[in-house]
Order: structure tokens, then C-alpha cells, then sequence
């Protein structure tokens, strides 16, 4: 096997144009990891905000972005019984810490991977771990929603969005979703309950008795989202902590506010799985590109306009 890989690396922060295909050398996987041959990386709002400017991430020697994997394990590390080479497997690894996803090897801990639904391709695997994880870890884990529960999400149509929807209405949830109105019929046909077009409509004069709001949008939508939380509701942010709003009058109804970050997590991606396999969760993938056109998939995901995923195909 060669000991050197394709990888997208940026070579500065900054535009799309800084990603930039070379050869390096390929990783070999130490204890407990394995080394997954790449067949499809998902691109996510957090890979083009970071090539911007570096952000919170630690990254290594040679930056190269992207955290969504979809591949084939090469070979396994010692100590490794779950994976053998020859496994279909998915995962996010190591986020916040550099997964180096735009490449056509990863090496990292098993257990940050699960076995890829046999149902799907590669391509549509790679769209949903770290959109996914958000979407499970904000709603069930951080607001921890029960069915009949009502679950406002913003950007209902993006990449975490449409999975949320799919993910709250698989928990038994009433599902309302802010998008434009050319979106409306898509999430609809993935189970929303309501949409409402945020650009005619202002949600927060409209709505009242929300349980869950999960806010990918920040800036003024989390201050607008409490007026229509019930006591005791639960704002979810994801943007970032300057996103969070403060209002005293969410501590006296009782009102649950804060920010949450995805982690590595296997149980989360075999629960996802298990929804993929019942026919509750698909990821709908926007454009598909290959790994040499990360500048271009980025400068897509950059126009706000995107239905679902980017992924990048790797050959």
C-alpha cells in the first residue's frame, strides 16, 4: 500500500481559494485506532467557518478540514476487536481536534466510528455525523424532548435542521420549522407539522407554548424564541455562546437557556443508524463533488442557500 495520500490542506485561513489538494504522507493507526480509507466526506458550516480563521479548533502540523467520514477500515491499530479490514463504517472523529476528513486516509480511535447502514451509500453516510450528532445531542440528550412535546427548529431546512425535524418527529414530537418558502414542501415531506416562511412572517408573534427551541440561526432569534417558550421550555443554541441571549424573565418562568457543542459519539451514531435502518432519518444531500473541488463546495456552503449537505467524494 502507498505511503503517501491525497489531502485538501489549507495553507492559510481565509476564502475557499486556500484549500489546496496535495500530497502528503499517510497516517498509520496507533493503539486502539484504525485507518479508514475515505470514500466520502460530508462539508459542514463549521469547515468553512473555520478555514475563515482557524476558530476554536486545535488543529495539527498540516491542517486539513473536514470532521464527517464515511470509508472503508483499511487496517486496525492494536488492540482494536470491534473493526476488522474490510468494515463500511461512519463517523465524526476527534472534533474539536483535527480529523483531517478532506483526505483519502483517517486514522483515529475506533470507537469514534460505527458500522455504516448497509441501506445507504457512502455519500449519504458521510452527510449525516456531525449534523446529525448536533441534532441528537441538542434535542435528546441536552432538552431531552418526549413525544406530544412541541419543538420549534430554526433553519429547518439546513444541514442539522432537516435532521432534527426527522429526529424530534421520530421521538413522537409536534414539529414547526422556519424556512423559505421554497423549502416548505420539503420539510413538510420529511414530517414537519408547520412551516412558517421567516422572511414574510415573524414567528415570535405567532407562536406560544413551545417546549423546545433549537436555534441554528443565533443573532436576535434566541432573544425572539423565548417569547414563545412555555415555562419551563428549553432554548437551544448552536451557534456559539455570544449567541446565547440573557433575559431575567426566562429565570422566573423557569426557562432552560444554553449553548451546546457536538462531541465524538457512538452511541448517538448507532442510535442514528438504528433510525437510517427503521426509514426515519435520511440525509438529503444538496450537491456532491469531488474532493479536489473542496474550494468550490465550500463557496456553495457559503450562500446560505443550500437544501440538506455538501459532500465531497473522494476517488
Amino acid at each position: 500500500m502507498t505511503t503517501t495520500m491525497l489531502a485538501v490542506i489549507a495553507r492559510e485561513w481565509g476564502a475557499p481559494e486556500v484549500l489546496t489538494p496535495v500530497e502528503i504522507e499517510r497516517p498509520e493507526p496507533g493503539l486502539t485506532e484504525i485507518l479508514v480509507r475515505v470514500r466520502a466526506a460530508g462539508v459542514n458550516p463549521v469547515d468553512w467557518k473555520t478555514r475563515a480563521s482557524g476558530a476554536f479548533i486545535t488543529w495539527g502540523a498540516t491542517p486539513i478540514v473536514g470532521w464527517d467520514v464515511s470509508g472503508t477500515v483499511e487496517a486496525v491499530g492494536p488492540g482494536v476487536t470491534y473493526f476488522q479490514p474490510g468494515d463500511e463504517v461512519f463517523g465524526m472523529p476527534a472534533f474539536p481536534r483535527q480529523a483531517g476528513a478532506y483526505a483519502e486516509f483517517v486514522v483515529a480511535p475506533a470507537r469514534q466510528f460505527v458500522r455504516k447502514p448497509a441501506a445507504i451509500s457512502h455519500v449519504e453516510a458521510a452527510a449525516l455525523p456531525l449534523a446529525g450528532l448536533t441534532a441528537w445531542q441538542a434535542l435528546i440528550d441536552t432538552a431531552e424532548l418526549r413525544a406530544g412535546q412541541r419543538v420549534l427548529i430554526h433553519a429547518a431546512a439546513g444541514g442539522v435542521g432537516h435532521l432534527a425535524v426527522q429526529i424530534a418527529k421520530a421521538h413522537g414530537a409536534y414539529v414547526i420549522g422556519t424556512a423559505r418558502a421554497d423549502k416548505h414542501e420539503f420539510l413538510r415531506g420529511l414530517g414537519a407539522d408547520e412551516v412558517i416562511d421567516y422572511s414574510t412572517r415573524d414567528f415570535s408573534t405567532t407562536l406560544r407554548d413551545i417546549d423546545i427551541v433549537l436555534d441554528a440561526f443565533g443573532g436576535d432569534y434566541g432573544t425572539r424564541s423565548l417569547a414563545v417558550l412555555r415555562p419551563g421550555g428549553h432554548l437551544v443554541t448552536l451557534p456559539g455562546p455570544d449567541h446565547v441571549p440573557t433575559a431575567a424573565d426566562a429565570d422566573a418562568r423557569g426557562i432552560r437557556i444554553g449553548w451546546t457543542v457536538v462531541e465524538p459519539d457512538s452511541a448517538g451514531l448507532r442510535a442514528l443508524a438504528d433510525l437510517v435502518a427503521a426509514g426515519k432519518l435520511r440525509a438529503e444531500i444538496d450537491t456532491v463533488l469531488p474532493l479536489t473541488d473542496a474550494a468550490a463546495a465550500h463557496a456553495r456552503g457559503e450562500t446560505g442557500r443550500t437544501r440538506g449537505k455538501i459532500v465531497l467524494e473522494v476517488a
